[in-house]
Order: C-alpha cells, then sequence, then structure tokens
C-alpha cells in the first residue's frame, strides 16, 4: 500500500497499491516495480500532480504562480522546486528521456518538458485529461 500525497481523498483503495514483482525463490526478498502510471517511480506524490504542477508553472504568462499552484496541490516550496529541478535538470538525462524524445514530432527541448510533452500528445487538441495520460504513460515507459 502507498499513500500518495496531493490527489482526491475519496478514491478507491485500488488506486493505493504500488504492485512489486518477486523472483518467488525462496528466502530471495528482492522485488521489482514495473512502470507505474500512478506514481512516476518512488515519488511520495501522484504522477499526475507532479506533471500538471510544473505544466501549469510552464505556463506563467496565464496566471499560476508558485504560490498559487502549491496552494492548490498542498506542497511545500522545497518540494516544488525539487520538482521543477527534476524536470528541467535530471529528467533530460534519463535514458527513458533519451529513448522516448525522438518519437515526439516536432521535438522537445529539454527546458519545455512536460508542457511540451503534453503539447505533443494531444494537448490542444484531445484535451487536457486524455494528454496527461499519454504523457504519464510515455514517462512510465508504458508507451502511448
Amino acid at each position: 500500500m502507498r499513500k500518495p500525497r496531493g490527489g482526491p481523498a475519496n478514491l478507491f483503495e485500488t488506486f493505493f497499491i504500488r504492485h512489486s514483482l518477486c523472483c518467488g525463490r525462496e528466502g530471495c526478498r528482492r522485488r521489482t516495480l514495473p512502470p507505474s502510471v500512478l506514481f512516476l517511480g518512488r515519488r511520495v506524490y501522484w504522477g499526475g500532480v507532479i506533471v500538471v504542477a510544473t505544466a501549469l508553472r510552464q505556463q506563467r504568462e496565464k496566471g499560476y504562480s508558485a504560490r498559487k499552484i502549491m496552494d492548490l496541490f498542498g506542497v511545500t516550496l522545497s518540494t516544488f522546486r525539487r520538482w521543477l529541478a527534476f524536470f528541467r535538470s535530471t529528467f533530460p538525462h534519463t535514458s527513458t528521456w533519451q529513448r522516448l524524445r525522438g518519437l515526439l514530432i516536432p521535438p522537445v527541448a529539454a527546458e519545455a518538458i512536460p508542457l511540451g510533452v503534453l503539447e505533443r500528445l494531444g494537448l490542444g487538441r484531445d484535451g487536457p485529461e486524455t494528454a496527461l495520460v499519454r504523457c504519464l504513460r510515455l514517462l512510465a515507459g508504458c508507451g502511448f
């Protein structure tokens, strides 16, 4: 069970389970985590919250200040800065991004992640929900 932060309180309990795989050998406690569109790796906040919050910050001209985003999702300034730093500095150098960036036409600049990815996946055309699901699947390594 996980206790993800930043989402609605009335979700079914099945959304709080993070599945892991085990080899099943006697005495072996090694587990591996399959790709997850809910959690974006080992992060505590919902993956969708992280992507939406950072994408909103990239749209500063539309009135989404850091304070407004922090209040909206209930995050601290240090957590919000960590998310921004992840997409600005860490994620562009990961093997996941190196593999995926060629799939997005026209290419997305590293400084435009995740908003640029959402736009390429249909943010304006198919709607925000569809683009977010596609983006989370892509970032988790599950494909479109």
